[in-house]
């Protein structure tokens, strides 16, 4: 199977190829509306004065025709004789000479091609000029014509197409060595290791890609991350049920007893508790279409669920309706009212929501101990416990901060722990809103 051309080979061709059909563009513009024109010039005097210099010849005494032939070829570089030219009609001359036949013919109204010819001091054209009734043949020097502009032309294209290539291949390189450095890095992050992250410098397409994918490497690493964690914590707190539930049963081969019967029950039932919170951790990354809910319903509802007769959970809501995942807010906010209820057992609840044209925000406020400002992010961690004893009937099993942060994560939404005014806790929930999905109920 025939390998595809690397990137950088491919834009270092395109570019130069580019960059010769420019400059053959320009140079064939330049030459036709600036050389030709100065060309044809130059012929048409030139012409003119090899026309004029066999008639002044013809019109002098033969004895100062030499120093005239003397003078013209040392500063004209023409020179006058009577022999005719050769006959070469089918020989090549540079471009300049034909301009030259073109004007002669214009000057003289009869067609003739320039004949070369090869002498001890270069090579000679000559033409043959009516003038005084008789024929002179005049010529001149290669070496008057200095101009060569078909070896210039070759010459500009030759280090022009070297120049093209190596600034293609600067920017083939400029292009596609971050493109390599982000292959290699996305080829280590599927092998499961942890890259630098990418330098965020270049054009602002590369440096927008850049900050993209460091910002995925930042997720994957804590994902990668609160896994271990997770496998960690669930290894742990299930160590210690199924010890009391191995130790149990080699009690009961010896003395059934209910109340060993009863711990292993509550310790399957902490298990599955514990599993269960897990699999509310993975099943955060799922994905829920929103659908329009009707706020004050839905929160009187969830305030309702968590309300006891001993204590009830203040609602603050007005009526409102907007587009949001309705399963993953309600456990969002179920477990901040369960964290609530738990911290902070002997004071008041309140649930709050409110809203503007950008963002609807629901808060769980307590007045409970409240949480140090340098655990505020640390309690978002898996089985993390400002409750060291890891018991579940005190602290819990560390997993609910965590599936409210992962359920807010794959939604979009804003989750913040603040310190409450005058003490306690309060937890926000942020929602961005589009202005298609907001509403009061009269308008839907």
């Amino acid at each position: 199977m025939k390998t595809a051309p690397s990137l950088a080979r491919q834009n270092t061709v395109l570019l130069a190829a580019a960059f010769v059909l420019i400059e053959l563009l320009v140079m064939g513009l330049f030459a036709f509306w600036v050389l030709l024109p100065l060309g044809r010039r130059s012929a048409d005097d030139l012409a003119g004065l090899m026309v004029l210099a066999t008639q002044t010849w013809t019109e002098l005494p033969p004895q100062t025709r030499p120093a005239f032939e003397e003078e013209l070829l040392k500063n004209h570089a023409l020179a006058l004789r009577a022999d005719p030219p050769s006959q070469a009609l089918d020989e090549w001359h540079p471009p300049y000479f034909y301009l030259l036949e073109g004007a002669l013919e214009r000057r003289t109204g009869q067609k003739k091609h320039l004949s070369s010819e090869q002498q001890d001091t270069g090579t000679w054209y000559w033409t043959e000029v009516a003038t005084g009734g008789k024929h002179l043949s005049v010529g001149l020097a290669a070496t008057r014509i200095e101009s060569q502009p078909v070896a210039a032309f070759f010459a500009a294209l030759a280090f022009g197409l070297l120049f093209a290539l190596g600034v293609a291949f600067w920017l083939a390189r400029r292009l596609t060595q971050p493109l390599a450095q982000l292959e290699a890095a996305s080829a280590l992050i599927g092998q499961g290791g942890s890259p630098m992250l990418l330098p965020e410098t270049g054009p602002k397409e590369m440096a927008a890609l850049s900050r993209r994918f460091n910002l995925m490497a930042l997720q994957v690493r804590e994902l990668m991350t609160a896994r271990t964690t997770l496998l960690a914590g669930v290894s742990h707190d299930l160590r210690t049920p199924l010890a009391r539930m191995r130790l149990a049963l080699e009690i009961l081969k010896d003395q059934p007893s209910p109340e060993l019967i009863n711990r292993l029950e509550r310790d399957i039932d902490q298990m599955n508790r514990l599993i269960g919170h897990v699999l509310d951790l993975a099943r955060g990354l799922e994905h829920e279409p929103a659908v329009v809910t009707d706020m004050l319903l839905f929160l009187t509802q969830l305030a309702d669920d968590f309300s006891s007769p001993q204590r009830s959970i203040t609602l603050v809501c007005s009526p409102c309706q907007c587009a949001v995942a309705a399963g993953a807010l309600r456990r969002v906010v179920g477990n901040l009212l369960q964290n609530a209820q738990r911290y902070a057992p002997d004071g008041p609840i309140e649930l709050v929501c409110t809203m503007d044209p950008q963002h609807l925000r629901i808060g769980v406020l307590d007045r409970g101990p409240g949480i140090a400002a340098d655990q505020l992010e640390a309690v978002f961690q898996p089985f993390h416990r400002l409750e060291t004893s890891r018991s579940p009937l005190t602290g819990g099993s560390g997993l609910g901060l965590a599936i409210v942060r992962e359920l807010a994560r794959a939604n979009a939404w804003q989750v913040s722990l603040t310190p409450r005014p005058h003490g306690g806790l309060q937890a926000w929930v942020e929602i961005a809103l589009l202005h298609s999905s907001v509403g009061t109920p009269e308008s839907h």
